[in-house]
């Protein structure tokens, strides 16, 4: 028995909306469909022929495609002035760009006759230097048919260029692309569905602009009479034929309507490529080639160490050896993406006096810093391919194309993606495009890498193969490299340096090792996994700033600030008060049991001390019959609490 297949359910429509909605499309269909009742279909071929019709619908052709040409010229750059800088009258000039879209057509005529007439404010002066007289010309009928279209195109292309995350910009830009380089690459393409449709909507709008023209050029045959113009005219004489011109103006602007359906709404996010062939994070990958292998290990590394000093919302000084690779961590808001945008120049929020190697790059633009940088999300460029992408750093460069091909296909090689040179990240999984965005960072050979979070969208398997990958190529890396983690793994394997950031400031700047043994910050000891209690040296240990006291085993000079530790493997949990050598008791309920590999940590609440990790085996907590909202009693010994002044 088939089924029968019907429409998802959903919300009704309301009768009060949908009846004037109705009444809306009717009143824009009707005066449609009157031209199509009125056409006379046997004549329209002879109407359409006539000399004085082609000779029209030539010269529209003509002024409509000049005056996409000019808008394209002068709106394309003002789009991206309006998209991407903040200027005084900002404001105000949006509203001149607007301004044609809602202005009288003929109100415009006139204004362009007062501007470029005889006796305008600039005719006499393009007169008498030029020779040009722009009235009743056909060059007066472009001028005129840009002034009234161009603003379609401006408010298009603005519309995607804010759609456009900056990010694909910056990135190229720190890939040594010089900003006009980045704007025909990069901006262009990713924004082409909203500039076709801006220019589709602009030309079309200069094929039929009719009051403007007439008030400005005039109305000459096989000058300045375009075919609005022409169906003007046959209106006093031939209604018939004037129907028909006009139904040829209405299926020529229907089908660029119908060719741009939603295209004129979409942004740079909404295209998407083909995924057919998108492989899988954890899909194996070839083997690099050993003539790979061994071209790196005997290919010359230069060396660019870094100095760095800070100020802003930054406030710090930082400098490593050659080689060195430093983990960025600290809570959100710490200033971590705020560092990396002030190295490569990107942020007002913060100014980095930046040196690298021997050469003081503070006053360089980001293209010529040489600091590549790779955003969380890798930030390929959607309209290329892997291999064109991480040729993209050597050709901004200058190194000539088949080179710079040469040396992406064997950075793709080395970290493993060199089979998928010629996808484009559509078609290619996460971790994969992740190692195609470091590939691309290295391809540029930069003296800083800055790396933002590269491994936080990966799933567990592909994250710790990528650790794996990028771990042994910055091993031979020539410069320094910053990596923002919140992972305490990336942090400890990857790094040679941790430098730990809160509101801005550094707090610790130590090896892994030193760090993990010595957190002075709470996010980062809780990041560790460990409790962390700040609070204040007292007679009689650490008081809390809950009011309670932390008995701790090597007292602190009274008023010193400090940072308790407190593994949570060094708790123990008691159903009943426990006795014996414990000084450090509390009450407290458990509000919430989570599962760590074999073992189970208990979040337990107390109103004598703050809140408290505890990790234990299940077997033990089966016994102590321990569930979300059981009583408890925990307790910590002197010695088992680390403090760390800050």
């Amino acid at each position: 028995m088939k089924r029968l297949r019907g429409r998802t359910p959903g919300p009704r429509t309301p009768i009060a909306l949908a009846i004037p909605a109705l009444l809306a499309i009717a009143f824009l269909m009707l005066p449609l469909i009157g031209i199509l009742v009125r056409t006379e279909w046997g004549e329209l071929g002879a109407h359409l022929t006539t000399e004085g019709t082609t000779q029209a619908l030539r010269l529209s052709l003509v002024v409509s495609f000049w005056a996409l040409g000019l808008s394209l010229l002068l709106g394309v750059p003002l789009a991206w002035l309006l998209a991407r800088v903040d200027f005084p009258g900002k404001a105000v000039v949006r509203s001149l760009v607007l301004l044609p879209m809602v202005l009288p057509p003929t109100v415009g005529g006139v204004a362009l006759l007062l501007a470029f007439g005889r006796r305008g404010l600039l005719g006499p002066w393009l007169e008498d230097t030029f020779g040009i007289t722009l009235p009743f010309h056909t060059s007066g009928a472009v001028i005129a048919a840009t002034f009234v279209a161009m603003p379609f195109l401006v408010i298009s292309l603005e519309g995607a260029l804010g759609g456009l995350r900056p990010r694909y910009e910056e990135t190229a830009a720190s890939l040594g692309a010089s900003p006009v380089r980045v704007f025909c690459t990069v901006t262009l393409p990713m924004v082409a569905p909203g500039l076709i449709a801006g220019a589709a909507l602009t030309w079309a709008r200069a094929l039929g602009e009719f009051g403007a023209t007439i008030t400005f050029a005039g109305n000459l045959p096989g000058t300045t009479q375009t075919l609005p113009l022409q169906v003007y005219l046959l209106l006093q004489d031939s209604p018939e034929a004037a129907t028909s011109v006009s139904l040829l103006l209405l299926a020529i602007a229907m089908a660029v309507l119908v060719a741009l359906r939603g295209r004129w709404m979409s942004t740079p996010g909404d295209r998407r490529g083909d995924r057919s062939g998108r492989l899988p994070d954890d899909a194996p990958a070839p083997a690099p080639p050993e003539s790979v292998a061994a071209e790196s290990a005997a290919e010359p590394q230069e060396r660019w160490s870094l100095h760095a000093e800070v100020s802003g919302f930054n406030r710090l000084t930082l400098d490593a050896e050659p080689g060195t690779t430093i983990a960025v961590v600290g809570p959100n808001g710490a200033g971590k993406t705020t560092l990396l945008r002030a190295l490569l120049g990107l942020t007002p929020r913060a100014h980095a006096e930046l040196r690298l190697g021997d050469t003081d790059v503070t006053g360089l633009p980001p293209h010529r810093r040489h600091v590549a940088w790779v955003p969380q999300d890798g930030a390929l460029f959607p309209h290329m391919s892997a291999l064109a992408n991480t040729a993209y750093g050597p050709r901004a460069l200058g190194v000539p194309r088949a080179e710079a091909r040469r040396r992406a296909q064997e950075w793709l090689d080395r970290l493993g993606v060199g089979h998928l040179a010629h996808r484009r990240p559509a078609q290619v999984s996460g971790g994969q495009a992740q190692r195609v965005a470091l590939a691309r960072a290295l391809a540029a050979r930069p003296r800083l890498l800055l790396l933002d979070e590269p491994l936080a969208a990966l799933d567990q398997t592909t994250r710790a193969h990528v650790r794996h990958t990028l771990r042994t190529h910055l091993e031979t890396f020539g410069g320094v490299c910053l990596i923002v983690t919140h992972d305490p793994v990336e942090a400890v394997s990857l790094a040679d340096r941790v430098l730990v950031l809160d509101q801005g400031l550094a707090l610790q700047d130590e090896a892994p090792a030193e760090v993990t043994r010595h957190p002075r910050s709470p996010w980062v000891a809780r990041m560790l996994g460990r409790n962390a209690w700040p609070g204040t040296a007292g007679p009689e240990g650490l008081a809390l700033p809950g009011g309670g006291t932390l008995v701790i085993a090597d007292p602190l000079p009274p008023g010193t600030e400090a940072l308790a530790i407190i593994a949570p493997e060094a708790v123990s949990v008691h159903r009943d008060k426990p006795g014996g050598s414990p000084r450090n008791v509390w009450p407290g309920t458990i509000r919430e049991i989570t599962t760590s590999g074999s073992r189970l940590r208990l979040l337990i609440t107390s109103p004598q001390a703050p809140d408290l990790v505890a990790e234990i085996t299940p077997q033990a907590a089966a016994e102590l019959g321990l569930a979300d909202g059981t009583p408890v009693w925990t307790s910590v010994k002197a010695t088992e609490a680390t403090v760390v002044p800050t």
